[in-house]
């Protein structure tokens, strides 16, 4: 009898019972090897090998050197796949393997003060990842937790942003976006965020970023005190758009992780924009039709796949705080218009207030935390409630007063807030380095709208 025919019959479950044996038979196997038979724009199609969507493919580009590249689609006769590197230097007839696995990502506490690369590893100089008890990799296609399995959002979560505790408070799980143009302070919102909030842990994936701002960010903005109780994941705009793309799932893995041990952590992503950009120019790649403004309809689809992962269970939360990248200042463009309507709420950054220093650069009224009424108690909502009335006045009778048409006492919520725009403005305005407790904004709001003389 030969050999393959004991290995059919009750020989086998012997043989592999054994867990010595089983990897004895997987190194004897036969090693299936493929070949790059086309390389199209920034895919490469590899034929002779079986896979799925998501694993990894190793591409020998000579020298003893390899690519991987990643399956984004199967056909009968081939792999379409996105390396993880520079396509220069690859050519048709490359060899390629399989690797049987998707992409992983170090997960554990011994990340808080590192900084990775989009495809998780690290890239500060401080040795590598893996070296605590509680580190493991996991990949890096998590679930989002179950409709019925989210514990409800009601608890407030301090971002030491006066603006943002009392006006849109955030409460722990949401997920709210940042929506603004370029160069009005998204970037430096961020890291007063991630120095000020009383999260446990924050996680901060910074997708498509220009490389220069990446170590004024890290020094400058985030500090040896903020990067301390962080974890920072970069892919510079120059990365090829799949490593742009993975960043941001490599970061909402990592929190996923942090939410199951039972920490409350914050997730920070800028831009989600730059996320749809880098799926765009994937989809475009491998043969999706472009649809709106040239966004293929997976674009959509990862977009909501991503922010649903961020949210509560029944262990710890994950809130996410996402940076939207909104084209020429239209906020109706459409991945803003997508993203608002997934996310749990919208703060708005406007050119307008930047353009005068007025730093934060927040359209108060503009910005909406849809969670705000579940998070906040009575007086709360009413000392906020008092403060938009009167800024919704200023703004309903701006023209009169840009032009002195504005008879006084004509409406006394504009005459608060003409009386007490000084006040108003150093309210809503924070140097950056500065950090307010939620519990001293919410008094100096107090003080503001006793000040003020107005009633609800």
């Amino acid at each position: 009898m030969t050999a393959p025919a004991l290995l059919d019959g009750p020989m086998s479950k012997m043989l592999t019972a054994d867990p010595l044996m089983r990897r004895a038979l997987a190194a004897a196997a036969p090693e299936l090897v493929g070949a790059v038979s086309s390389i199209v724009g920034l895919s490469v199609d590899v034929t002779g090998l079986s896979g799925a969507v998501g694993d990894l493919v190793e591409i020998e580009s000579g020298a003893g050197s390899s690519t991987l590249a990643e399956v984004v689609a199967v056909t009968q006769r081939a792999l379409r796949c996105m390396p993880l590197g520079p396509v220069h230097g690859l050519k048709v007839g490359m060899q390629a393997r399989a690797t049987g696995f998707p992409l992983m990502t170090p997960t554990g506490p011994q990340l808080l003060g590192r900084v990775l690369d989009g495809l998780g590893r690290p890239m500060d100089g401080k040795g590598p990842v893996m070296n605590g008890p509680f580190a493991r990799r996991v990949p890096i296609s998590g679930h989002a937790p179950s409709a019925l399995d989210r514990a409800r959002v009601d608890t407030p979560l301090g971002l030491g942003v006066r603006a943002l505790d009392t006006m849109t408070t955030v409460g722990r799980g949401q997920r709210i976006g940042l929506f603004a143009g370029s160069g009005v302070g998204k970037s430096s919102l961020l890291s007063m965020i991630a120095r000020g909030t009383e999260a446990e842990v924050s996680v901060i994936a910074l997708v498509g970023e220009r490389g220069r701002e990446v170590r004024e960010f890290l020094e400058d903005d985030l500090g040896p005190e903020g990067l301390a109780r962080s974890v920072v994941v970069i892919a510079t705009s120059d990365e090829p758009p799949m490593v742009r793309m993975r960043a941001a799932f490599v970061a909402t893995r990592i929190a996923e992780e942090f939410r199951a041990q039972g920490k409350h952590t914050v997730l920070m992503m800028d831009s989600l924009t730059r996320v749809a950009m880098a799926q765009r120019e994937i989809g475009l790649s491998v043969g999706e039709p472009p649809a709106t403004r040239g966004y293929p309809p997976s674009t959509f689809s990862i977009l909501a796949q991503l922010l649903e992962r961020a949210g509560t269970d029944q262990h710890g939360s994950v809130t996410g705080i996402y940076t939207v990248l909104v084209d020429g200042d239209d906020h109706n463009e459409p991945i803003a218009d997508a993203a608002r309507s997934i996310l749990d709420g919208h703060i708005v950054l406007t050119r307008e207030l930047a353009v005068q220093g007025h730093y934060p650069s927040i359209d108060v009224l503009g910005s909406v935390s849809r969670v705000a009424s579940r998070v906040t108690n009575p007086q709360q909502k009413a000392l906020a409630q008092q403060l938009r009335q009167v800024l919704a006045a200023r703004r309903r009778a701006q023209d009169l007063l840009d032009v002195g048409a504005y008879a006084a006492g004509s409406n006394p919520l504009v005459d608060a807030a003409v009386a007490n725009t000084r006040a108003i403005d150093g309210f809503l305005k924070q140097p950056v380095d500065q950090i307010v407790p939620a519990a001293d904004s919410w008094g100096q709001l107090a003080g503001l709208v006793q000040q003020m003389g107005v009633e609800s």
